[in-house]
């Protein structure tokens, strides 16, 4: 007759996690190699890493130290910190830590630890199981780890928090140089997105600097608010017929966008030649760009005074 799995309270399987359970992984660690993508070997127990002791320390298939913490309990904010110091301090190249229940936020950090780390973190899940009158037995589940998915998307993480810190770079040297011809950005701090803006006097109504990669703009950006969609279109059609003034006192053509399918308008002149990815051409981006800005206020600032809007 086949007899069904019950599962069994963990201490009565391993009263003790360092005498019992510590003991047994150190002689069964190849149990561990069933459930994750590494084959451990030559495991030690008890290893000193500085003041503290490593539950386990092992080996993977090219010799790199893989750390052990156990966890008899539900997974705590202490032993996290443990697994993380004994890594460094052990400089090994993954991390387990076996855990009765995992919390929620502490399965989000092992999953963010692999998305961040050049280390690769496993969490699992231990019960203790019985057939019948059998002795008891671990059963372990791997609950989270290492994969190329979260490696790639921890990567594209770091891409784009690198990409924020350069544009904000980019926008401090641009207001800088903007805050010594024109009073108009004089109160933006530099941000992290691809635009900064500064108002016009009329409510919706800005001026916006705009970066790419490769590219760059100067704009006006027409945009009142959700539920105003009829009123934006109407602020660009009277100032598009001033359109030979504005780019006559401009000194060029502009970029008239309506964005018919959009809620917002936009008048923009743009730049093909570089941005926040061409450091080296910063300095005459930015000049061009800060000149421009100049240049688009002073044609447009006599039409929008005239717009009979709320400021």
């Amino acid at each position: 007759m086949v007899q069904k799995i019950q599962r069994i309270p963990l201490r009565k399987a391993f009263p003790h996690e360092a005498r019992d359970f510590t003991r047994w992984l150190e002689e069964n660690i190849d149990v561990l190699n069933d459930c994750l993508d590494i084959t451990l070997t030559n495991a030690e127990r008890e290893q000193s890493a500085g003041d503290f002791s490593v539950d386990i320390v092992a080996e993977d298939e090219s010799g790199g130290k893989v750390i052990i913490e156990n966890q008899l309990e539900k997974s705590n904010h202490d032993h996290l910190g443990k697994v993380i110091t004994y890594l460094v301090a052990m400089e090994a190249k993954a991390a387990i830590w076996i855990v009765a229940d995992p919390r929620p936020e502490h399965i989000s950090a092992i999953t963010w630890l692999n998305e961040s780390s050049s280390a690769d973190f496993y969490l699992l899940k231990l019960e203790a199981i019985q057939i019948a009158n059998s002795d008891p037995a671990p059963l372990l589940t791997l609950i989270v780890g290492p994969s190329e998915s979260t490696k790639a998307v921890g990567k594209a993480k770091h891409e784009f928090a690198e990409r924020y810190d350069v544009r904000k770079q980019f926008w401090t040297q641009l207001l800088e140089l903007a805050k010594t011809k024109s009073r108009l950005h004089s109160a933006i701090t530099p941000g992290k997105y691809s635009w900064i803006g500064a108002g016009s006097g009329k409510s919706g109504i800005s001026y916006n600097y705009v970066v790419w990669q490769h590219e760059s703009a100067v704009e006006l950006y027409i945009d009142r608010g959700k539920g105003n969609d009829a009123e934006n279109k109407v602020i660009f059609d009277t100032l598009l017929k001033n359109k030979e003034k504005i780019e006559k006192d401009f000194s060029g053509k502009l970029e008239w966008q309506r964005l018919d399918t959009k809620r917002a308008s936009r008048i923009r002149v743009a730049f093909a030649d570089g941005g926040w990815k061409d450091r080296e051409k910063w300095t005459a981006v930015i000049s061009k760009m800060a000149a421009a800005m100049i240049q688009l206020e002073k044609s447009m600032k006599p039409h929008i005074q005239k717009l009979t809007i709320q400021s």
